[in-house]
């Protein structure tokens, strides 16, 4: 017996089970515009050299040269007025002999798309372009740094209580962030806010996942993927209808307040209270489980003693403190931790290269946005379907290569023809998102209750590194076309292979000490070498 039967018997798949995970799946959906709102928050307009005192277009060609298809160019200038050039057209313009300048005066912005974002407020155009890339790689690094803080504290003070500051700390910094007196103060709470996000994510996945029975585990455990594809259609809509960057980080960032308030009727892990000593709390919170899925008469006759008949090895593994170094320590946890930081890296890798910068493939940034959500329905459907009926290592191996290839051939598709270059990143984009749907739920199967939140942190750190690393690998395309690209598919190809080294936990009981998974892996090798081939 374990605890998968416990909750059977107090109602499985019942009233808590939905209403909790749909509270956290809310808050997932808005939580989802944190991480990808750079895309609007942080668009470039098309913009060209302040000419001062000069507010007629057509005087604009005698002061900043412009390029084969008559448009400004965005980080020169004439050192002085060419008049000559307002009598030429485009053909006749013979500009490369002329002396120009970095842009003295500042910038001019196209504002009919967006009336203000942080590139237009901080310049952060020409030779400051890279401080963009750079402040989303701040704002993954805090989603790094909440990974290893945040994941660590779960495993020691609990889920619930982590996802409640959590919650309260993407409120405030998220709120704060909206106010941001300069581009330093603004990369500061966007740090905050990455570590809360993390450490968010982290627990309520955690918690919806160790509140679910085996049968409905692949179901639910999707629940975080599915709420971030909606979350992008939910943030396509908000920031079509809002163009200034402030306002939509208000907007999407005070709903957190509440998610803080709701987040208090959510019922703490019994299976982490049972592992760190506290068997009367876990027991008030099966008894409130069972009466909240109508099942009183079930909850009333689970005593401590029952509790401990169910739970008789994990409540032998309390006496031990667990660390980090747990997930090396034993030859399975080992090989498991090793191949699950490649995998995540990658995931994060190729799926944030992807999307993190809508505006390369030419098409409206909101149709982009809509279109890359659109994509996640069908992919994640197929994921599911394939974890359900095939298994979780063949999935896995599946949602890397394939787009993986797919990114690798859009590194040689000529920029003229962005369709099929669109085309190629949107089934990328989906199956790396499907990528992100299994290893999430993969990662939570293969590592015991008493260093799941560990395990999970550790890999959502590697994923992290990804993700912080993506923005940078862009700028490989200044010395040759096509390269970010090579890189951003070369890398799920090769984790998907290293997925053969991970066992399958499709139907299997959620293992809670490391004991029981080093037992059990033990078992399936005997197994396998007892086959006759």
């Amino acid at each position: 017996m374990g605890f998968s039967d416990l909750l059977d018997r107090i109602g499985g798949l019942g009233r808590y089970q939905f209403i909790s995970t749909s509270l956290m799946a809310i808050s997932g959906i808005i939580m989802a515009s944190h991480t990808i709102m750079q895309n609007f928050s942080a668009a470039v307009p098309d913009h060209h050299c302040r000419i001062p005192n000069k507010t007629i277009p057509t005087l604009l060609k005698a002061f900043v040269p412009h390029d084969a298809k008559n448009k400004p160019l965005r980080c020169l200038q004439f050192t002085e007025p060419q008049w000559h050039l307002l009598f030429l057209n485009q053909s006749q313009a013979d500009t490369s002999e002329l002396q120009t300048e970095p842009c003295r005066h500042g910038w001019t912005y196209n504002r009919q798309e967006f009336s203000e974002t942080i590139v237009t407020e901080w310049d952060l155009v020409c030779d400051l372009r890279h401080l963009k890339q750079m402040s989303q790689t701040v704002f993954m690094g805090g989603v790094l740094a909440g990974a290893l803080i945040l994941g660590g504290l779960s495993d020691k003070f609990g889920r619930r209580k982590i996802l409640t500051f959590s919650y309260l700390k993407l409120a405030v910094s998220g709120t704060c962030t909206a106010f941001s007196p300069s581009f330093s103060i603004f990369c500061l709470l966007r740090f905050i806010a990455g570590m809360a996000t993390s450490g968010a994510v982290l627990s309520y996945i955690s918690l919806i996942l160790e509140w679910t029975p085996i049968k409905s585990r692949t179901i639910f455990g999707t629940t975080a993927s599915v709420s971030f594809t909606i979350g992008q259609f939910v943030l396509a809509g908000i920031s079509y209808g809002i163009r200034d960057w402030r306002t939509l980080q208000l907007v999407i960032s005070v709903p957190f307040f509440f998610s803080f308030f709701c987040s208090w009727w959510i019922s703490e892990s019994a299976r982490w209270q049972i592992i760190h000593k506290k068997s009367d709390e876990a027991l008030k919170q099966i008894k409130r489980v069972a009466r909240i899925n109508g099942r009183v008469k079930e909850g009333e006759a689970i005593t401590l003693e029952v509790l401990k008949e169910y739970m008789q090895d994990e409540v032998q593994s309390n006496k031990k403190i667990y660390t980090v170094i747990d997930l090396f320590r034993t030859p399975c946890m080992r090989r498991t931790t090793l191949c699950l930081m490649i995998l995540w890296c990658a995931t994060s890798f190729g799926f944030y290269g992807l999307l993190m910068d809508m505006q390369r493939f030419g098409v409206s940034v909101f149709l982009v946005q809509v279109i890359f959500g659109a994509i996640d329905f069908p992919a994640k459907a197929f994921c599911i379907f394939l974890m359900t009926f095939i298994g979780r290592r063949i999935t896995q191996a599946v949602l890397l290569i394939l787009p993986g290839l797919l990114v690798l051939a859009n590194a040689f598709v000529p920029y003229e023809l962005q369709t099929l270059r669109t085309a190629l990143a949107v089934f990328g984009k989906g199956l790396l998102g499907a990528s992100f749907t299994c290893v999430y739920l993969y990662t939570l199967e293969l590592y015991p209750t008493v260093i799941r939140q560990t395990g999970m942190g550790f890999g959502s750190t590697m994923a992290r590194v990804g993700s912080m690393t993506a923005p940078m690998v862009m700028m490989l395309e200044d010395y040759l076309y096509g390269l970010p690209l090579m890189v951003y598919g070369a890398l799920p190809v090769i984790a998907g292979i290293i997925t053969v080294f991970l066992p399958e936990t499709r139907n299997m009981p959620l293992p809670d000490t490391i004991e029981y998974v080093e037992a059990q892996r033990a078992r399936q090798e005997t197994s396998m070498e007892g086959t006759p081939v």
